[in-house]
């Protein structure tokens, strides 16, 4: 309940909340710290962005081999960082691979049934856990001491309730909440690549399309390429490429995009690694039928203060950003 108050109170006062979003690659980390005023309209102010190389050692695939050369490249991310915003309670996030992450969507009627709770039960839902517990074991192939779970209902009534579930290996948590305290970082909230970007490009689509416009969000990572197709802002359709069931990108992206015509294609990522499969932006384009956006936050928000890094034109900045954002509309 004070939490709750506190909340109320920084809402009635308008309130500035301030988030920063760090994004672990293979090669350096990434920050963006983004600040917006808690009332309904307020603008999002984008206020500290950083780039740090990697030591060439410090990542081992998914892996974090050297702690201690990650904790620093955090501590050198946050050390430029405006003393306005390092003196503001500031909620942090940090990305999981994507590769080291699993979701799934399972029908609410189905685990209502093995939980021998009622689907619409409010209070009674938190009987779910152990119904949610053995999906998680059963597609990880996994015991549960070893998984960090997250799990929600859709608050969609029709035409399926279902719960979404998000599981990684316990260890990938903990290595970079150890890497974070380290660097005097309190981690507030752990993301999935995928869907910190994908956050961060529906939002760019909110800014930048016509309501109501289909589109496609794709996101390029070290795994390979997931892609979404938005209708009235709700996932119509999904894909991940490389898959059995994809000859090749072009086959994934076709698979795609059935439904309606599209206008418009947000790109972000390691769009460089397209070149790795024969793929550029352009054959996005022509496969998907429409022009391509590549990713870039700077136009997503005002700047309070003069900044410079790259980061802030790159496809690259979906992760971060989209883990910042989420620390101030949530």
């Amino acid at each position: 309940m004070t939490l709750r108050n506190s909340w109320l109170e920084a809402v009635q006062a308008g309130a500035q909340r301030f988030a920063a979003g760090i994004d672990v690659g293979s090669q350096d980390v990434r920050l963006v710290v983004v600040s917006r005023r808690a009332r309904a309209c307020a603008s999002l102010q984008i206020e500290y962005v950083s780039t740090v190389p990697l030591a060439p050692t410090a990542m081992a695939g998914t892996e974090i081999a050297d702690r201690h050369a990650v904790a620093r490249a955090l501590r050198d991310a946050f050390a430029g960082m405006p003393h306005s915003c390092a003196t503001q309670a500031l909620r942090c996030a940090m990305a999981v691979p994507a590769s080291a992450t699993l979701t799934t969507t399972v029908p609410l009627a189905r685990l209502a049934a093995q939980s021998g709770c009622a689907e619409d039960g409010g209070h009674e839902l938190a009987e779910l856990e152990p119904a949610v517990m053995s999906e998680v074991e059963r597609i990880a192939g996994l015991e549960r001491h070893a998984l960090a779970v997250d799990w929600f209902v859709d608050d969609k009534p029709s035409p399926v309730r279902s719960v979404t579930i998000a599981a990684t290996g316990r260890q990938h948590l903990e290595a970079r909440i150890e890497c974070a305290a380290a660097a005097g970082i309190s981690l507030t909230a752990i993301d999935g690549e995928p869907h910190a970007a994908l956050g961060a490009m529906r939002y760019a689509a909110s800014h930048e399309l016509d309501p109501h416009e289909p589109y496609v969000a794709l996101w390029i990572g070290v795994d390979g390429v997931h892609g979404w197709r938005l209708v009235d802002d709700s996932i119509a359709g999904e894909m991940h490429y490389p898959a059995p069931e994809h000859a090749d990108l072009a086959d994934a992206l076709r698979d795609l995009v059935h439904g309606p015509v599209l206008d418009c294609a947000l790109v972000s990522g390691e769009v460089d690694l397209l070149d790795g499969v024969g793929f550029s932006i352009a054959d996005i384009a022509d496969v998907l039928g429409c022009t391509v956006l590549p990713f870039e936050c700077a136009a997503l928000g005002g700047f309070a203060r003069q900044l410079s890094d790259p980061l802030l034109h790159e496809p690259t900045g979906a992760v971060a950003f989209g883990l910042a954002l989420r620390g101030v509309f949530e």
